[in-house]
């Protein structure tokens, strides 16, 4: 089995609340409205913000004002975000290490959106991360997004290409980071051994430190009061990390992260497709299933032919 030192990742979100504050809302990517790009398809309402590298900083039911995501600086987005090797570089001052964001830096710098493409109900987006401790631009590293609306779903093919010549130890990685409105409390998923059978669901309540959970049927969700909340799903991710955090000033918020482990190789290229629901987990598990499925099938075929 491999072992990963994750001290890295596990030390963004425990050293998460000694920044919080530092930059009000005043400062967060999408406070000017020429900065967002939204798509509506009737059903769901979807906005980038172009200075955060076209990273994913509102989500909604078509209609409704009410914003499912947080978008308090330019590290709480739905968006790329991957971790290499210690540099020397400090998050304030808490040892760091490579740390490319699709939105930015934590001093609030504006990373280079290279392109973005969008037609009706689709988004396409290319930019260059900056590195989340120094601010550094990191032209070793392209991000592509495409994001699609079908019907009642968000999909996502995130696409990371690494063109450094330094090989890096694995390290758990965000497929993506996703930060969600406060309101949404509770954790949702599934912890047996038979998934996809309608055995029951767990739900959890996480805490301010990060915690781990499998996930045998590759999604989770944080729900409200009502059951009602965001599912996240990731076919090719067996694992997610999540935490909620309470901090005041807006900084408040719910975070899962499906989690997959690697690291940066010279020529590398990594995708993955994750998928976004508004609704009850009822809904989310019905609709999640056949895209599983149909992922694994499609693994299996590109296995064979190998």
């Amino acid at each position: 089995m491999l072992r990963v030192n994750t001290s890295i990742i596990a030390a963004v979100f425990l050293f998460a609340g000694a920044v919080q504050g530092m930059f009000g809302d005043d400062k967060a990517p999408g406070v000017d409205d020429s900065d967002w790009i939204f798509l509506d398809n009737g059903k769901l309402r979807l906005g980038v913000i172009k200075s955060a590298g076209a990273g994913i900083g509102f989500l909604s039911r078509s209609g409704s004002k009410q914003n499912l995501l947080n978008h308090y600086d330019r590290g709480r987005l739905i968006q790329q975000s991957y971790y290499g090797n210690a540099d020397g570089s400090k998050w304030v001052d808490k040892p760091w290490c490579l740390n490319p964001v699709q939105g930015g830096d934590y001093k609030n710098a504006v990373p280079q959106l290279l392109q973005v493409d969008v037609d009706k109900d689709k988004l396409y987006s290319q930019s260059i991360p900056l590195h989340w401790a120094t601010g550094e631009k990191l032209d070793n590293f392209i991000l592509e997004q495409w994001i699609a609306l079908t019907v009642d779903l968000v999909h996502v093919k995130f696409r990371m290409s690494y063109r450094g010549k330094e090989s890096h130890a694995p390290r758990h990685q965000e497929m993506p980071a996703v930060f969600l409105d406060p309101s949404l409390t509770d954790l949702v998923l599934y912890q047996g051994e038979s998934p996809w059978t309608e055995e029951l669901l767990a739900t959890k309540k996480p805490g301010q430190k990060n915690e781990y959970f499998d996930i045998p049927e590759n999604w989770a969700a944080f729900v409200d009061d009502q059951g009602e909340g965001v599912g996240v799903c990731v076919p090719s991710a067996s694992q997610i990390t999540c935490y909620r955090f309470r901090g005041g000033a807006n900084s408040d918020c719910s975070y899962l992260a499906p989690i997959t482990t690697f690291g940066f190789r010279p020529g590398m290229t990594f995708e993955y497709d994750a998928y976004f629901l508004i609704g009850n987990t009822d809904e989310m598990r019905r609709r999640f299933e056949p895209l599983v499925k149909a992922a694994r099938t499609d693994l299996k075929v590109q296995i064979k032919r190998r």
